[in-house]
């Protein structure tokens, strides 16, 4: 693998994923969460500090060593326990109907499958568990949506398979969950990057 995919992208995405504007949105998740939470896509670990004490155990699971890496050494500052696994969101070790809450946040947008990963999150969750996600996406606004499909191609490629123009609400529901609550907006920035999907579903 590349020094640009395996040392400076785990870097950027960890960056990046400081923005404060982020931070209300961890927040808002990690306080819902309950029980036995799957952390999918966890990344470099920034969501780990603001899980409530209704979670009784946290697995993030993310395919980037190096982000893995971060996120240790940010679990080893929380008093939950953090189990953390090297895998893939299409294929997650875990038995079906073993997790209370599953999380998303910022990784429905550059999943290799989406549909797949969704599929593993519905089968690993206990009946009447629950998805928690913040994921950014298509916009409604057409001249915006027209830049998102016209910049996706090149972005996907620099960006760590990043899609700008998924709509992730559509996904989920594709993947037999009923969406509950449901909130869009867009964050400071580029239009094209961040329009904001938060909300919770449950699998019917």
């Amino acid at each position: 693998m590349s020094f640009y995919s395996t040392w400076l992208l785990p870097r950027a995405v960890d960056l990046v994923m400081q923005q404060k504007q982020m931070r209300p949105y961890r927040e808002r998740i990690g306080q819902a969460a309950t029980g036995r939470t799957l952390d999918v896509g966890i990344g470099s670990g920034l969501s780990l500090a603001f899980y409530g004490e209704r979670t009784r155990q946290i697995v993030g699971i993310d395919p980037s060593a190096e982000l893995l890496r971060f996120a240790r050494k940010r679990a080893d500052k929380v008093p939950i326990p953090v189990e953390l696994l090297r895998g893939s969101a299409e294929a997650v070790p875990l038995e079906d109907q073993s997790i209370d809450t599953v999380v998303t946040t910022f990784t429905l947008c550059s999943v290799g499958d989406a549909a797949k990963a969704l599929s593993e999150m519905r089968r690993v969750l206990r009946p009447g568990g629950k998805l928690l996600f913040v994921e950014h996406g298509h916009a409604p606004d057409p001249g915006v949506a027209r830049w998102q499909d016209r910049l996706t191609p090149v972005w996907s490629r620099v960006a760590n398979n990043c899609h700008l123009n998924r709509s992730p609400d559509d996904l989920i529901e594709s993947a037999g969950f009923q969406i509950d609550a449901l909130e869009t907006r867009y964050l400071k920035g580029p239009r094209p990057m961040g329009f904001v999907y938060e909300g919770c579903a449950h699998a019917v």
